[in-house]
């Protein structure tokens, strides 16, 4: 998390799109997701305020 807001590499849930998936990158304020499991479509999370950190990036196995 970064100033209390999802962040790159957080296991975030997307309210809008009722997924689970992985911060890859933010742009200009839009989030952009991959599934948990990989090998799926990216999605676009315009609402950041909208994605709850399930598991903040320190804590991430890797």
């Amino acid at each position: 998390m970064k100033d209390g807001k999802a962040w790159i590499g957080d296991e975030v849930f997307d309210e809008d799109a009722q997924e689970t998936g992985i911060v890859t990158d933010v742009r200009d304020g839009l989030y952009l997701l991959r599934p948990l499991g990989g090998g799926g479509p990216e999605w676009q999370a315009p609402r950041p305020d909208r994605l709850k950190v399930t598991v903040p990036r320190e804590e991430r196995a890797w």
